[in-house]
């Protein structure tokens, strides 16, 4: 390794690709540089060796008889370096790493692994549970579930489900609720870092410029959805946040007002990068996920408003 340290890679490189090629021009093309730039190269190279590598004949560069084991020897360690930047550039096709909010992680995702894995054995998921953007241009992060407009830069985003909000309750409260206005009685809990205020819902149901009467603030939607479990006001829900304790009935959806927000639920990848065939397979499967929470509910019968 040593005797590297004296010579440039970049001469190697003109070296074997003259003496494999024949020519300066053949050698040009393949590099992408010009010809006078091989020629160049080969000088140096030749010089810090000490020796001539090949003979300039008008039919093209030949190799001296002595420099022939050489360059068959560059031409062996380039290939051994192209193979090993290829394995350094494969990904495992046994492992999706992906990218989500923690949310979207512990009340949506853990619930359902289990039929991913039943249907893709042979892939292995490791959640990124993280409420920073994840870079997906480095390290190792295959996907990434955002929620948002679709508008981020340096990753191309494919819309999975438009998001839309309505109020969920403890079975208990969802008693005393028989029209959309009764909802005004309850004390309602807020996810503080929510793109969206109760007036979205209040507008959709014929309730514009009513006020709710704040109980608590979370800055996690998480601990909104076990405040609101545990009957301490109403919440403003979506679908894969509320789906799983719904499909439970910890929760009851008491009307089937919804509010769309503007912003959805988008699988994000590498801006121009291949999707491999993991990616797709988790793709589709988390579509027929997101199906099971977006249809419309039917509201429960004790809870259905009144006949005018």
């Amino acid at each position: 390794m040593r005797n590297l340290n004296t010579l440039h890679l970049n001469g190697l490189r003109a070296l074997e690709a003259v003496g494999r090629l024949g020519s300066l021009q053949a050698a040009a093309e393949e590099m992408g540089v010009t010809i006078g730039a091989v020629s160049q190269q080969v000088i140096k190279a030749e010089a810090q060796l000490g020796r001539p590598i090949f003979q300039r004949l008008p039919k093209g560069m030949v190799p001296v008889a002595a420099a022939r084991p050489l360059l068959a020897g560059l031409t062996e360690g380039f290939q051994s370096l192209s193979h090993a930047v290829t394995l350094g550039r494969q990904t495992d096709e046994t492992l999706l790493t992906i990218s989500v909010a923690p949310v979207f992680a512990a009340r949506f995702l853990v619930h359902r692994l289990d039929r991913f894995s039943r249907r893709h054995p042979d892939i292995r998921l490791r959640i990124d549970a993280t409420t920073a953007l994840a870079d997906l241009g480095a390290g190792d992060v295959d996907l990434g579930i955002r929620v948002g407009r679709g508008s981020w830069p340096g990753v191309d985003a494919e819309l999975l489900m438009m998001q839309r909000v309505f109020p969920v309750v403890a079975p208990a409260l969802a008693e005393t609720l028989r029209e959309p206005a009764d909802i005004l009685k309850l004390p309602a809990i807020i996810d503080g870092p929510a793109m969206f205020s109760w007036d979205v819902w209040l507008k959709e149901a014929g309730l514009a410029g009513a006020e709710m009467a704040t109980r608590h603030v979370f800055n996690d939607a998480s601990l909104c959805l076990d405040a609101t479990m545990a009957g301490q006001g109403v919440m403003l829900a979506w679908q894969t946040l509320a789906g799983f304790a719904l499909e439970q009935g910890r929760l009851v959806k008491p009307f089937q007002v919804e509010a769309p927000t503007g912003m959805g639920h988008y699988l994000v990848t590498r801006s121009g990068s291949r999707r491999p065939a993991k990616v797709r397979a988790f793709r589709d499967w988390l579509r027929e996920e997101m199906l099971t929470v977006d249809r419309v509910r039917p509201v429960p019968e004790a809870v259905a408003p009144t006949s005018p």
